[in-house]
């Protein structure tokens, strides 16, 4: 009986270890997600402001070639 009490105790403190490990890689795998998202963002407004630079650009080349 002492036994099987041992066994049950010492999966116990394992699934709880377990847990505990689990927890720790899923917080750190939200910031990580936290993370690319604020990259993704910034990159997406940059992209957004070379756009509108090349956006220009084409006004002012279409506007000279309008003017010959």
């Amino acid at each position: 009986m002492a036994s099987s009490l041992d066994r049950l105790s010492a999966e116990i403190d394992r699934l709880i270890s377990l847990c505990r490990s689990l927890a720790d890689e899923n917080a750190a795998l939200r910031r990580e997600r936290e993370d690319w998202q604020e990259e993704r963002k910034r990159l997406e407004q940059r992209n957004d402001l070379a756009r509108d630079r090349i956006e220009t650009m084409i006004v002012r080349l279409k506007a000279l070639e309008d003017g010959r």
